[in-house]
């Protein structure tokens, strides 16, 4: 390994056998080039230079994320569990408005405190949904509950499946792109070892 710094921008290169060459954002906020060994420093070099902007922009987003994680206060044990508590009922009741709109029907609901995942539905039609977006906009709460519900129509992403959601939720590119932004933010609170349970 060996470090090439440019415009205050540190890039760590990684050899091995791989057949590719790739860049990667690590946690701490770092880019890091994976090459093979036959890659020259002068190829690398190209490399790095030509992928510039998109270094310099996922690494402030990186560094974007630790901050919030580092300034966000973690929620305690009880409070998490008065959260799973009251979200049992605000994801019933509205399951239970937009369902009906869908023309769907649905399964279990379950609440999770995860760091992994906003909601999900099965083939079966059960329904899991984070319990952290209680802690925000209650508009971002019906964009995931109205996405989950449209997968009992397609199991999939496609056009036809966002057309189900907009006909009922017209904002919904608005609240998701919230949740894009400040999901990290909600995930940050969840306490340490305290993640993907169900209930």
């Amino acid at each position: 390994m060996n470090e090439e710094t440019r415009r205050e921008i540190t890039v760590k290169v990684v050899r091995s056998r791989r057949k590719t060459i790739s860049l990667h954002i690590t946690k701490d906020g770092n880019a890091e080039v994976r090459a093979p060994f036959f890659v020259s420093k002068s190829e690398i070099e190209e490399f790095v230079t030509a992928n510039r902007d998109w270094i310099s922009k996922h690494t402030a987003e990186q560094r974007r994320k630790e901050l919030i994680a580092a300034q966000t206060p973690k929620l305690s044990k009880t409070e998490l569990n008065h959260l799973v508590k009251v979200a049992k009922t605000a994801f019933r009741q509205r399951v239970e408005y937009y369902a009906p709109m869908l023309g769907v029907t649905y399964g279990k609901i379950s609440i999770r405190k995860q760091r992994t995942r906003w909601g999900s539905c099965t083939k079966d039609g059960n329904l899991s949904f984070n319990a952290l977006l209680l802690l925000a906009p209650p508009e971002v709460l019906d964009s995931v509950v109205v996405h989950e519900l449209c997968h009992r129509l397609e199991m999939n992403h496609s056009e036809r499946f966002y057309g189900h959601v907009y006909r009922v939720f017209p904002e919904y590119k608005k609240w998701d792109k919230w949740l894009k932004t400040n999901g990290d933010a909600l995930l940050n609170r969840l306490p340490a070892g305290d993640d993907n349970g169900s209930t």
